[in-house]
């Protein structure tokens, strides 16, 4: 008889993000204020099972990955007691920095750039994920390219995380991947072997230009957008083996692609600019909104408009995580402030 799977598995990276709000992104040898400084949880991995906590999801969450037995792993342990996230495959290793990231964001705009210290993350590998006790209905794994150990190459010729999800696969689960924007060779290089094995992608418009090889153009949060160009890169990570959708998400909005052709697009919360406050964990939070959608077998527009709209109640946030709200407060953000066009609609959906 089938096994009946519920919640959301996350593995990979659990950090501490340390913004720092400043005037200004300084030159060399040259002096910026820091106007405020907020600790809170950070990671692909983590962030996800963090941000489904806040919005309220009604499955169970847990968490794999590996912190430092100091005041940040506690930190993690203790954020993730408070959303009733299952935290005992979270393991604490004495000696090693819990992994940690200074975001600095500057005040007007929230614009960032990251300091990443790789610590307890590195020791992560295979053996810590135990797939044959999960209940889980989606395995989710964050940041390849921060784990050496799984970032190796494996006998198969791919590497551990190929080897991860094929597994998550075979035992009945769904399989999801968030990305961080390392240099492209390095995304493709982890990634690629990753993607025939994964169900779904959700990856900002850098990622998933690094992954297909198309060179974009920056395009601002009311930029022009060229809806068709994502739309082609979207499909193209179909055709390298994403199954059943892939979503590529960018400051205006963002756009999903399936097999056989279908397609979505969904124009961001118009937010006023004064409204942002830090927009360091808007990508994880995106990712939550979609990935709730998916468990709860929601139609894709759907899954897309709640990915922009957790994405949305995050940027007003002072930290990583707690400006995300519960469901319906975060859909009452788009009905609020409207959507950004996304061109002519696409008539599509599942």
């Amino acid at each position: 008889m089938p096994v009946t799977r519920s919640g959301v598995l996350c593995v990979g990276s659990a950090i501490v993000d340390v913004a720092k709000v400043i005037d200004l992104y300084p030159d060399e040898e040259q002096l910026t204020l820091i106007r405020d400084v907020s600790v809170s949880t950070g990671g692909p991995a983590l962030n996800l099972a963090v941000d489904l906590g806040r919005i309220g999801a009604p499955f169970p969450l847990g968490m794999v990955g590996v912190v430092g037995d100091d005041e940040h792993g506690r930190l993690v342990r203790e954020a993730c007691a408070a959303l009733g996230i299952d935290a005992s495959a979270l393991r604490a290793v004495p000696g090693v920095a819990t992994s940690f990231t200074d975001a600095m964001v500057v005040r007007d705009g929230g614009t960032r750039t990251f300091f990443h210290h790789l610590g307890a993350n590195a020791l992560l590998a295979a053996e810590d994920v135990d797939l044959t006790s999960s209940g889980a209905k989606i395995l989710h794994v964050g940041a390849p390219g921060l784990h050496p150990r799984l970032d190796a190459p494996d006998e198969g010729g791919g590497n551990h995380w190929a080897s991860l999800l094929r597994a998550a696969r075979s035992v009945g689960m769904r399989t999801t991947m968030e990305l961080v924007s390392l240099p492209a060779e390095q995304i493709r290089a982890v990634a690629l072997p990753c993607l025939p094995h994964l169900d779904y992608l959700v990856i900002n418009e850098i990622e998933a230009a690094a992954l297909t090889g198309v060179t974009l153009q920056p395009v601002g949060v009311d930029g022009q957008v060229d809806w068709s160009a994502f739309e082609s890169i979207a499909t193209r990570l179909v055709e390298l083996g994403v199954s059943r959708l892939a979503v590529v998400h960018f400051p205006a909005g963002c756009v999903g692609a399936a097999p056989g052709g279908l397609l979505w697009r969904q124009g961001s919360v118009s937010l006023p600019r004064s409204a942002v406050r830090n927009a360091t964990g808007a990508g994880d939070a995106f990712a939550s909104g979609v990935v709730y959608g998916l468990h709860e077998e929601l139609p894709v527009a759907q899954c897309l408009r709640l990915g922009v709209c957790v994405a949305a109640a995050s940027l007003q946030g002072a930290g990583t995580s707690d400006g995300v709200l519960p469901v319906a407060q975060c859909l009452t953000l788009g009905d609020l402030h409207g959507f950004r066009p996304t061109s002519e609609p696409i008539p599509h959906d599942v």
